[in-house]
């Protein structure tokens, strides 16, 4: 494919092809397909492509959000088939706005490191409508940002070592997430903090399931076959249905290690059904600084932006670069349109209980099948909404078999990893204390604080105050606050 910077939307790459005589005149003036070298049909396939390689989405997310083991500070519990329509109607919506004002071959759907966060760390201190209450307030500040310029001047002050960190430090969480769920890694008692399977050895049929699932998708994805991930999960759901069938192994528990994590495979009673989206507006934007306080609700918030900020930013900018629009600073046409269709994806995850929807590095697929403008995500949209009536398919899928998903797109973050110049400690073990403490420390929020401070800190006292932006030591300030808040509080009384 090639990779050509795109300074304009006029401009048109040598030797690109002309589009299709038959393309309407409207749909070429909105989408520019001659100005972008392809043709509607090309867009087509490519939206096509993309939507196949992440519509994975909507069997993860539910399992992720939904079910009692999601449960919130309450007790109270996302439904697993709500979460799947909202996600594909959040999806589908954004993504077909996104290819309209944007005109980029990007799509966005609920993001895997901040829904990972919001289930792991932020619901165990308050409830699901005040934690999408604030995923809804971070999609306001990430628009805002975006509208008025300040977005690139905030990435500008993070150094790039960090941003990097970030994202190799959620991609290590998830991939432990995955790995915990699957039963792959479990708890011992009273010896090491974790150890392999039960016992130290792999033992039960799910957990050799997730094994097998895993493998799939990496042998896929080796091979470069369109829908790795999701072809995987297919899979790996039959296995688990028919292990199911023959040894009926049913729900995990003290008197019976061998079953499955919380979901048992079985078929749903109906395949189509009319979506419910009753989670739509179940939001609370006040209440959780309300319960926490002001200051750890604007920590829990102020992490939400940053997950939002560094992840999108960076996937925006690889994929600008990988279908040949970034011009020589990294920028792409319409930068200012996407960033605040991308702050939305926020408020819309927020308001429909779905997570933030955030831009999709496995758009990367439908690219390299020639996608090349915003006609390709108009596509993939419309297929996000079409599979909205087929949610009662979430269910069926058992957590060892999503679990293997998460482990591979931990895997796939792992490689900004090369990024960080581990020559230089300054940034070296504030980079490594991001990436160990979130999966150590099972939060991604403690992970971000961690680096923030150590790099404020350490290269303060190592005479490198001119390389701390003013905005860094705000931050590192906040999360100081936001580490000692418990005995801030007692003290306060």
């Amino acid at each position: 494919m090639s990779k050509r910077s795109v300074t304009d939307e006029s401009a048109t790459p040598a030797a690109s092809p002309a589009p299709a005589s038959g393309t309407p005149g409207w749909l070429e003036r909105i989408f520019n397909f001659s100005g972008r070298g392809t043709t509607m049909g090309r867009e087509m396939r490519g939206g096509l492509v993309t939507f196949v390689t992440i519509s994975y989405i909507l069997v993860l997310n539910p399992l992720v959000l939904g079910g009692a083991a999601s449960a919130d500070v309450e007790g109270g519990v996302l439904d697993s088939i709500q979460v799947a329509s909202t996600t594909a109607l959040a999806a589908g919506l954004l993504t077909i706005v996104f290819g309209f004002v944007a005109n980029l071959p990007f799509a966005l759907a609920a993001g895997l490191g901040i829904n990972s966060f919001l289930a792991v760390s932020m619901v165990q201190q308050i409830t699901w409508p005040e934690a999408m209450g604030l995923v809804l307030l971070n999609g306001v500040v990430i628009v805002i940002l975006g509208a008025t310029g300040a977005r690139t001047a905030i990435f500008n002050a993070v150094p790039a070592g960090l941003k990097s960190a970030i994202t190799v430090g959620i991609g290590m969480f998830i991939a432990f997430v995955g790995l915990v769920n699957s039963g792959f890694v479990t708890r011992t008692e009273g010896g090491p903090p974790v150890q392999l399977g039960l016992s130290g050895s792999i033992a039960t049929i799910p957990t050799l399931v997730f094994i097998v699932t895993l493998l799939i998708m990496a042998v896929l994805l080796i091979r470069k076959v369109p829908g790795a991930i999701l072809i995987g999960i297919v899979v790996g759901t039959l296995l688990a249905l028919g292990a199911e069938a023959l040894w009926n192994l049913g729900a995990s528990g003290t008197d019976n290690p061998g079953g499955w994590h919380l979901t048992v495979p079985s078929l749903p009673e109906q395949l189509i059904a009319v979506p419910d989206l009753s989670l739509v507006g179940a939001f609370d934007p006040v209440g959780a600084f309300t319960r926490l306080g002001p200051v750890a609700a604007l920590m829990l918030l102020l992490t939400l932006v940053f997950m939002n900020f560094f992840d999108a930013m960076g996937a925006m900018t690889g994929l600008a670069r990988n279908a040949g629009l970034a011009r020589a600073d990294g920028t792409f046409p319409r930068i200012r349109h996407a960033f605040i269709i991308e702050g939305f994806g926020a408020v819309v995850g927020g308001a429909t209980s779905s997570s933030s929807n955030t831009i999709f590095v496995d758009s990367a697929s439908g690219i390299g099948e020639g996608a090349r403008t915003g006609f390709a995500s108009v596509v993939t949209g419309a297929l996000f909404l079409i599979a909205m009536f087929f949610t009662p398919l979430a269910v069926i899928v058992p957590m060892e078999v999503g679990s293997a998903a998460l482990v591979i797109v931990g895997a796939m973050m792992m490689v900004q990893v090369a990024d960080i110049d581990w020559q230089d400690f300054s940034i070296a073990l504030p980079a490594f204390l991001t990436v160990i403490a979130m999966p150590l420390t099972y939060s991604i929020a403690n992970g971000i604080g961690v680096g923030f401070i150590a790099f404020v800190v350490v290269n303060a006292l190592a005479g490198k105050i001119r390389l701390i932006h003013w905005l860094l030591w705000i931050v590192a300030a906040g999360f100081v606050i936001y580490f000692a808040r418990t005995p801030i509080e007692a003290l306060l009384g």
